[in-house]
């Protein structure tokens, strides 16, 4: 089991589209997924589908109150996609977790209980840097950072590389970036390719080779609670997010 971060601290870069896009493709491509919505937005639980108000089981009491994930895991409509869904509590669970003992690792020690159900676990991370993502990190095998190709693109990339070198220091040595995914990409725009061409020039084959395009459908998606792959599989997102997923699939199967 492959347990994937998406993160990064600064928010409307993709995380979220590209956890349900990814978590669906990969799916699609028939390997058995589970999405955890670690935000307290909800938004990962809401685009695959769910009412989140009505769910009485979610991460926050499995991190807080100890329950078996498994209990609280949610099939999607797609076929091997999970999710383990988020609720507005979890804003609360930072502070309740305060004196914990090990409490950057309770969503590691939670994992441990579903590694043989899924080959692949991708954690949405709010954009804060607080203490449920810090525990997403410290659970996480590997953490790919969602950069959207506009004007500040580059100045959130150092804090979090900072962060995941405090986290790789201090509680989990063998955290590694998965990859850069550059989203929103207009290739019709200068600045989209100057910012590719920055991010590549500077991380190298850290950057994932496919490149999520702006497109309409991706944005449409989640309010018709599916993934775009469900929504419109022939859109230029689907395409791109099942690229994605191969080339994932292609990196850990090396």
């Amino acid at each position: 089991m492959k347990v994937i971060a998406l993160a990064n601290q600064k928010g409307g870069v993709g995380k979220t589209t590209t956890t349900i896009n990814l978590g669906a493709s990969l799916a699609v491509l028939e390997k058995r997924v589970l999405i955890i919505d670690a935000d307290p937005q909800a938004n990962a639980s809401s685009g695959l589908g769910l009412d989140v108000q009505s769910l009485d089981k979610t991460i926050y009491e499995c991190i807080v109150e100890n329950l078996d994930p498994k209990q609280a895991v949610v099939q999607t409509s797609v076929k091997n996609l999970d999710v383990l869904p988020s609720h507005i509590d979890l804003v609360g669970a930072e502070i309740e977790l305060l004196d914990a003992e090990n409490r950057e690792q309770i969503m590691k020690k939670m994992l441990v209980q579903l590694k043989d159900d899924y080959d692949y676990v991708l954690i949405d991370c709010s954009p804060s840097l607080g203490l449920i993502t810090v525990n997403a990190l410290t659970a996480a095998d590997s953490v790919i950072i969602p950069v959207q190709c506009e004007y500040f693109a580059l100045e959130g990339i150092s804090k979090l590389l900072n962060t995941v070198k405090i986290i790789k220091t201090k509680l989990n040595p063998s955290l590694t970036i998965e990859g850069f995914l550059l989203t929103m990409f207009d290739q019709r725009l200068r600045l989209s390719n100057q910012i590719m061409s920055e991010m590549r020039q500077h991380f190298n084959e850290l950057v994932f080779n496919t490149v999520i395009c702006r497109n309409v459908k991706l944005s449409e998606a989640p309010s018709h609670g599916v993934p775009s792959v469900l929504y419109d599989a022939s859109s230029k997102g689907s395409q791109n997010y099942l690229e994605l997923a191969s080339e994932v699939i292609k990196k850990n199967e090396k």
